[in-house]
């Protein structure tokens, strides 16, 4: 495992969440930035495969600091695939409903003509999915992307909104709230996401798979009033809400097709929205 641990939010809350992994003595870890080319040429040793899950993460971030996410999504993520290229070592890296952007009919299929991202976030995630296609003509890069649609469950980034208002919300606190509750989005549970993620790994090992892009989400749009009143039942308090404008870089709605992903990699979200909320809060009142 490679992280290098960084402030994004609480580097201990990072480290606490490997705690169990690494206890189990079947994980290493190796602490650095993927922009560093030292990093690579130092991980020497046979692989069977790679998962790549490191790029920054976060539309609004990406907003205030474009450089940075470009730095790391783009730079670092060539880097990934040069030196699997390098190693001939199979490549299942996150990629996201970021790239869609606005204005496609839903649900979003991967074969859309033209990807329209509204967010420097999307459009670094548009790169990646890029690099791998020209590492796989100029290389012989053995690479799958799996568009991962709003991932929550234990552990959620605690900027996400599940996360921010199921604390406040249980604390009687304000929640920002942008817009006027229309907006959907296409929530997965995280058990689905690492479901999708190793039938991916296998699919590639095996040679079964036949396309180079996937959506993992729930086939399912749900709105953010309907978020919220999930999370109100399931902390017991209702929400004390601030009404503000439309944020830029949000869509209005993700929903995934699963068609392709259905067919290649057995892929069938079991958790259903509301036993999701139920879980991330139960996880929430242990932490």
């Amino acid at each position: 495992m490679v992280d290098d641990f960084n402030d994004y939010y609480s580097p201990a809350i990072k480290r606490e969440n490997i705690t169990a992994a690494c206890a189990s003595g079947r994980v290493t870890v190796v602490e650095g930035d993927i922009r560093d080319p030292d990093l690579w040429s130092d991980l020497d040793g046979s692989w069977s495969a790679a998962i790549h899950l490191a790029a920054r993460a976060g539309v609004r971030p990406s907003i205030a600091n474009p450089a940075l996410y470009l730095s790391a999504n783009v730079a670092g993520t060539g880097n990934v695939f040069d030196w699997a290229a390098r190693g001939n070592i199979p490549v299942v890296y996150a990629s996201s409903s970021s790239v869609y952007g606005d204005g496609y009919p839903v649900p979003f299929a991967e074969d859309a003509d033209t990807l329209r991202p509204v967010s420097p976030y999307g459009a670094s995630k548009v790169a990646s999915e890029t690099l791998a296609q020209t590492w796989t003509r100029m290389a012989g890069l053995r690479a799958v992307g799996l568009r991962f649609f709003t991932v929550y469950g234990p552990r959620q980034r605690p900027d996400l909104a599940i996360h921010k208002f199921a604390v406040r919300i249980a604390k009687g606190e304000v929640i920002p709230v942008f817009g006027d509750g229309s907006s959907a989005r296409d929530y997965t549970h995280v058990t689905d996401i690492v479901a999708g993620v190793l039938a991916t790994l296998d699919g590639m090992l095996a040679g079964t798979l036949n396309h180079t892009v996937y959506n993992l989400g729930s086939d399912r749009a749900v709105r953010l009033d309907a978020m919220i009143a999930s999370i109100e039942r399931a902390v017991g308090r209702s929400a004390v809400i601030d009404r503000l404008p439309d944020q830029v870089g949000d869509v209005k709605q993700t929903w995934a097709d699963l068609s392709r992903s259905a067919k290649d990699l057995g892929y069938a979200p079991q958790i259903s929205f509301d036993e999701g909320i139920d879980d991330f809060v139960s996880w929430l009142t242990r932490a």
